[in-house]
């Protein structure tokens, strides 16, 4: 029998992509249209109610100019909202690189918070790429040598446009859920590439990165974008959810709601997302069964 109380309640937006630029079909991008589709978005948020709103990257298409009509879209928010970029928000000049961060207004690349006694972990996917370290700096020479070195492997996500986490970093993460699970706190990952399954569109760690969620009795689910096409699969009794693009189609908007429940997570989808209800594991149950006596 499902549980129907909710612990917590996020909207889902994933890959805007806005530009002021004609459209391209071919790839059937329609950058333009981004700003109603974002209104939509939003006037449908702000009738439920929401603990959060998370864009989970590429809020811009390229311009560091694009960024204003976009934030300007999501401050007729009435739930507070976590951003985070994706490897489009640093085609940007070079000088203005590191105000992406402080734009998406981001504590920290990597962080984390807590909501109704949940644990939300935000990763950093761009930190090793080729493209968001400032020009010059050791991160974007360690990216160009594994790029190279992973294409000469053939890996299909050796692409250019995808990027990596630095092993400080990762040991943050396997911080962050260990001393979640001590603590008894259910925990929802968030980034822009996708883990799992495997992709031409997966972070560079994907494997190595999914199998740590995996083994984690803390998490619950991981969420991201940057494949437009969405994607939904289970491991480890964890789910990983990749949000359909916002930008794709000229019409066709796609958004979400998920719901935690102590049983489930639904999502409820609109447009191109589909709806989805994902049983959590007995496992998962005993840790979200804690949150009953949160407030």
């Amino acid at each position: 029998m499902h549980e129907d109380i909710a612990h917590l309640r996020l909207g889902i937006i994933a890959d805007p992509q806005y530009d002021d630029r004609d459209p391209d079909p071919a790839q059937g991008r329609y950058f333009r249209q981004s700003l109603a589709k974002l209104e939509e978005a939003v006037a449908h948020f702000n009738t439920q109610s929401l603990d959060a709103v998370v864009v989970l990257g590429d809020l811009i298409d390229r311009g560091f100019e694009n960024l204003a009509p976009v934030l300007a879209r999501l401050d007729a928010l009435k739930a507070p909202r976590i951003l985070l970029p994706g490897n489009h928000d640093f085609m940007v000049r070079p000088d203005l690189l590191m105000g992406v961060y402080d734009a998406l207004d981001m504590p920290a690349p990597y962080h984390h918070r807590r909501i109704k006694g949940l644990r939300l972990i935000v990763i950093d996917g761009n930190e090793i790429s080729v493209f968001a370290p400032p020009v010059g700096d050791a991160r974007r020479g360690q990216a160009e040598r594994r790029l190279s070195e992973m294409q000469a492997s053939g890996a299909a996500n050796a692409q250019a446009w995808n990027a990596g986490m630095s092993i400080e970093q990762i040991d943050w993460l396997r911080r962050q859920l260990d001393e979640a699970d001590k603590a008894g706190e259910p925990v929802i990952i968030l980034g822009h590439y996708p883990l799992h399954p495997f992709t031409d569109h997966c972070l560079w760690d994907a494997e190595e990165i999914a199998a740590l969620l995996a083994s984690s009795p803390a998490a619950l689910a991981y969420l991201c974008g940057h494949d437009h096409r969405g994607n939904c699969a289970e491991r480890g009794g964890v789910h990983f959810i990749n949000a359909c693009g916002m930008v794709d189609t000229e019409s066709d908007n796609a958004f979400a709601v998920l719901t935690v429940y102590s049983d489930r997570i639904e999502i409820v989808g609109h447009g191109r997302e589909p709806s989805r209800s994902l049983s959590l594991s007995p496992e998962k149950r005993r840790r979200t069964a804690g949150l009953l006596t949160v407030s």
